[in-house]
């Protein structure tokens, strides 16, 4: 275990900001995260555990603890089934699975970040989920002090949730995950966009032809990590889509006939109805390419805060804010922000 003090955060977010890290270990294997919780614990000091640093948000004054960054390798297959340590490429895992012709990842292309923060998150994009392919997951309980695994069901999955970053938030560090897949499955084309990519198609796209097309889409909404596009500096989807109420989503409908604003809302099999929060926060006068200083909207995805260069935390949190409650005004929703916030009092 190597570690280093006062390290800047700021280069291992996608968002490019956050200050530095008091103390600092990458972990290659799991030794390494034993040891450096070990450390961390016997000096009562608080742990962040970083990822792909894709979906988080670390505070101008940093952290004041440890920092561990999960860097372990490793990619095998049996089959259908695919196991990624903690530490790989999501993106790189993706594009595995496809050279398999495995089905259940390709509408998950593109999606910055690394393959520990998926159960956690409960990644997904296009129609597609992690919990509809996560077989098993690998962690480090920081209670017991033991390596244990879940199982899919142990993981109490629900949109962007888990027990990871619910019930369970701060307890279990992910250092491996098993996928599930369908060999030679069809692609899933579900969403508008990728019906729409393919509407002249007269014969079923491929699981890559899918996956080209999701990344496609992703680069033109500046959902894809591209050097030197500004739209890029983002933590992805700021904000959560709210699960309303059927006679809240009626209001919406009905607001959205009166103002000629095309409007589309997902039932779920809870009863509740998913709604577009990028059409609620542009609705309540925000609009793509919105800036506030150096910070702003992407100038293609409405749901994406960007850094536009020099941007602080405090900065992306205002902007935030007056999101948040320009929406709860207007509609009486408060939405909810995707990124874990690191540092913050």
């Amino acid at each position: 275990m190597k570690l280093l003090e006062n390290i800047s955060l700021a280069g291992s977010t996608t968002l490019g900001i956050g200050g530095p890290a008091r103390w600092f270990v990458r972990a290659w294997n799991e030794l390494d995260i034993v040891e450096a919780c070990d450390w961390a614990h016997a000096r009562g000091l608080p742990l962040f555990v970083l990822g792909g640093g894709s979906n988080v948000l670390i505070a101008d004054e940093g952290f004041a603890g440890l920092v561990l960054h999960v860097g372990l390798k490793g990619a095998e297959r049996d089959g259908e089934m695919f196991r990624f340590a903690a530490g790989e490429s999501w993106d790189h895992c993706v594009g595995r699975t496809l050279g398999a012709n495995c089905a259940g990842m390709e509408c998950m292309a593109g999606i910055p970040g690394t393959v520990g923060g998926t159960p956690v998150q409960n990644v997904g994009a296009y129609g597609q989920e992690a919990a509809s392919v996560i077989e098993r997951v690998r962690a480090f309980d920081l209670t017991e002090r033991a390596f244990v695994e879940f199982s899919n069901a142990e993981c109490g999955f629900a949109y962007r949730r888990s027990r990871f970053n619910t019930a369970d938030k701060g307890r279990y560090i992910v250092t491996r995950v098993d996928y599930r897949l369908r060999r030679d499955g069809a692609p899933l084309i579900a969403y508008q966009d990728l019906k729409a990519h393919f509407a002249d198609r007269m014969n079923t796209p491929t699981l890559a032809e899918t996956a080209d097309a999701v990344r496609s889409i992703r680069r033109n909404k500046g959902m894809l990590l591209v050097e030197g596009d500004q739209d890029a500096h983002s933590a992805g989807s700021f904000f959560k889509n709210p699960a309303i109420t059927e006679a809240a989503a009626e209001h919406l409908r009905n607001v959205a006939a009166s103002e000629g604003a095309p409007f589309r809302d997902f039932p779920e099999k809870s009863g509740l109805v998913k709604v577009p929060a990028a059409w609620l926060i542009e609705r309540a006068g925000f609009n793509r390419g919105y800036a506030m200083g150096a910070v702003g909207i992407s100038s293609r995805h409405t749901l994406a805060l960007v850094n536009r260069g020099g941007a602080t935390a405090s900065e992306i949190l205002e902007l935030a804010e007056r999101i948040r409650a320009a929406v709860e005004a207007r509609f009486g929703i408060r939405l909810e922000m995707e990124p874990e916030l690191v540092g913050f009092a």
